[in-house]
C-alpha cells in the first residue's frame, strides 16, 4: 500500500476539486493523505496528533498527568529573574 502526504497551498499547487475541498473542510495549509490500495486511490485529511497523544500511545501507563500547581505572580517574577541572571551571567 502506497501512502503520500501533500500540503494544500493557497496558490493551488495541489489541485483538488472544490467539492472535495468543501467535503473535507480543507483550507490552505491542510495536509492530505493519498492512499493507493488495489489499484484505487483515495484521499483524506491527514490527522495531526499532539505530543501528549503520541506519548500516551507509546507509553500507555494509564496515568493522567497531574496539572501543574498554579504559581503566584511573585513566584513567576522570581523565576524570570533567576533565568535572566543565568542567561546573562557572562563567562
Amino acid at each position: 500500500m502506497l501512502q503520500i502526504q501533500t500540503k494544500l497551498t493557497s496558490q493551488g499547487q495541489v489541485s483538488v476539486p472544490a467539492a472535495v475541498r468543501n467535503f473535507l473542510n480543507l483550507t490552505p495549509g491542510s495536509t492530505l493523505m493519498w492512499k493507493e490500495e488495489a489499484g484505487r486511490i483515495s484521499v483524506e485529511r491527514a490527522v495531526l496528533h499532539s505530543t501528549a497523544e503520541v506519548h500516551q500511545a507509546l507509553f500507555d501507563e494509564g496515568l493522567e498527568a497531574a496539572p501543574a500547581a498554579a504559581k503566584t505572580p511573585e513566584e513567576l517574577k522570581q523565576g524570570i529573574r533567576q533565568l535572566m541572571k543565568r542567561r546573562h551571567a557572562g563567562g
